[in-house]
This record gives structure tokens, C-alpha cells and sequence, in this order.
């Protein structure tokens, strides 16, 4: 008798342990497809360079001059005191746009940016832009990134190659310089933040 009690006395017990385990399987299910539709629509969206603003070489704007000889004396001299530091910083704006193709039908909330620039193929400096964007079908969108590095730390100390190479980039003059972007997403979902597996590679960009 004792048993049988006992036996009774666990059911409602073990049937309520059953239902809450069918129940997370069931809420886990559903929010696993939830996360497998926003992850898939973050790979779905088009990441690419578009525009460099705001550009300033050691304390000199660079967007209206359109080659090295439309420098003014001021301007020179800044750039020689700076080279005689042996530092020239570069600082600027680097528009990258997402676009979340209309066919896609589903928004990704992205969290997170985290980038590392490549300049003539070389690996400069790295960022992370953590500012929520909701990406949402249909509507392109823009992620803006500060960039400030030395250029002296990747490239050579010649005054004039080094403003020719902030011209490129300006898109005002220079030679042609290529422009490249690695970049790990991190999106929002159902299950919290996901970052993701390995880097993207922004397509590649000319300037100048």
C-alpha cells in the first residue's frame, strides 16, 4: 500500500515535469526557427563601400583639394611640422551601406560591427561600431565607421606620396588606391545576440 501511495503521489508530479519539458522543447523550437530566419536574412544583406568623408591628414581637410599641387603654403607647412613628429595622422568617415533585398521579407536587427581595414592590401586598423540598425527589407541603410590610423605605421615617410594617398582616398585626386573591409556582424534574436561565424568580406573599392 505504502508503495502504490508513494507511486500515486509522484504522478501529478512527473506529468507536470513532462509538460514542461514539451513545453521549452516546444518554445525552443520556435524561437530556433525564429533565429535561423533572422540569421538567414542578415546573410542575405548586401554590404558594400560607399563613400569616404570627412577626410582630415594631420589636422588638414583633404575633401575640396584636388591634387598636391592645390596645397597652400599653411597646409604644407602643417603637414612637414606633423612628418617632422613622425606621425601623420589620417581621420575619416567611412560610409558602408547594408541593404536588406525586398525579397528577403524579413527585418535583421543588426547589433554590432566589428571591422578591420585594409588599405593597398595592407591590414591597418581595426573598430567595432555598436549603434543597433534595423535593416529592414526593401530600404537600403548606412553604417557609418570612424577610422583614424598613422599612416606613417603602414607606409613610407614621403610627404608627397602621403597626401597623394590621402587624395585617393578623399576621391578628389591621386593615384588610385584600393579600399577593402572585413567585418564580423552581430545580430539580434529571438535567443539573443549571435555573432557571426567568420568575417564577411566587404567588396572591394577603388578611390581616387
Amino acid at each position: 500500500m505504502v508503495s502504490v501511495e508513494q507511486g500515486q503521489a509522484r504522478t501529478p508530479h512527473r506529468i507536470a515535469r513532462r509538460v514542461s519539458v514539451l513545453l521549452f522543447v516546444f518554445l525552443f523550437v520556435g524561437s530556433g526557427c525564429t533565429t535561423l530566419r533572422e540569421f538567414a536574412a542578415l546573410r542575405k544583406v548586401d554590404f558594400s563601400l560607399d563613400t569616404v568623408q570627412e577626410l582630415t591628414l594631420a589636422g588638414v581637410r583633404l575633401d575640396a583639394i584636388e591634387s598636391y599641387d592645390d596645397l597652400r603654403v599653411v597646409d604644407l607647412a602643417r603637414l612637414g611640422a606633423s612628418l617632422a613628429r613622425e606621425e601623420m595622422p589620417l581621420s575619416f568617415r567611412l560610409m558602408v551601406g547594408a541593404e536588406n533585398p525586398a525579397e528577403n521579407r524579413v527585418s535583421a536587427r543588426m547589433m554590432r560591427f566589428d571591422w578591420t581595414l585594409f588599405l593597398e592590401d595592407r591590414e591597418t586598423v581595426s573598430g567595432s561600431f555598436d549603434t543597433p540598425i534595423e535593416l529592414e527589407p526593401g530600404i537600403p541603410g548606412a553604417i557609418p565607421l570612424l577610422v583614424e590610423l598613422d599612416l606613417l605605421d603602414f607606409f613610407g615617410s614621403n610627404l608627397t606620396d602621403l597626401a597623394e594617398l590621402g587624395l585617393s582616398l578623399s576621391g578628389q585626386g591621386g593615384e588610385p588606391k584600393n579600399l577593402r573591409l572585413e567585418a564580423t556582424p552581430t545580430i539580434d534574436t529571438a535567443i539573443g545576440p549571435i555573432r557571426y561565424p567568420e568575417p564577411i568580406r566587404v567588396v572591394s573599392r577603388t578611390v581616387g
